[in-house]
């Protein structure tokens, strides 16, 4: 992913592996490459995986790779909002009660994110991976949080979050428990 700015071996490696420790403990964050949000999908997108992008220096770059089999938001692996869309997360792929892993990634683009209460939306996360709670203030609107969290309710159906800010990421797995404070 040269034409990212991205090292495809040692970049991509060190975001994927941000990425699993990311989902393994939800809320907290991670380094990576900027911008976060390019690092995270170059790190996800091969020629398998379906991407919904309105980027269009993304698009350009993961199409010369040959890594973009593009489709509509409800029907996308990796959803990327780099900003506020048309389109609604709780249309968004969510897997079945069979095959939960079905369920559409979602790569959201922010200015901030940070543990505890700062700028931005506040949540408190629990679940699996979370030792108690896990307070995290993120730039996403609390609407986009609300139909975030509706995504996610039918556990183990649902979607799964990355919180892309310039130069860290933070995760929402489906498997997490949402509050809005």
């Amino acid at each position: 992913m040269r034409t990212l700015g991205f090292d495809p071996v040692h970049d991509v490696r060190r975001t994927f592996d941000a990425l699993l420790s990311a989902m393994s403990r939800p809320g907290t964050t991670h380094r990576v490459p900027e911008p976060a949000d390019h690092a995270v999908l170059a790190a996800l997108v091969d020629h398998e995986v379906t991407v919904a992008t309105d980027d269009d220096a993304l698009e350009t770059a993961l199409a010369n790779h040959g890594r973009l089999d593009r489709v509509g938001p409800a029907e996308a692996d990796v959803v990327h909002a780099p900003r506020r869309s048309a389109w609604d997360v709780e249309a968004c792929k969510r897997g079945t009660l069979v095959e939960p892993s079905e369920g559409a990634t979602i790569v959201y683009r922010v200015d901030s994110v940070s543990a505890g209460n700062e700028i931005g939306t506040t949540l408190e996360l629990s679940g699996p991976g979370v030792d108690g709670t896990e307070t995290l203030s993120v730039t996403l609107s609390e609407r986009d949080v609300m139909a975030l969290k509706t995504a996610q309710s039918e556990f183990p159906r649902g979607v799964d979050a990355i919180v892309a800010a310039p130069s860290s990421v933070t995760a929402i797995p489906r498997s997490a428990s949402i509050e809005v404070m």
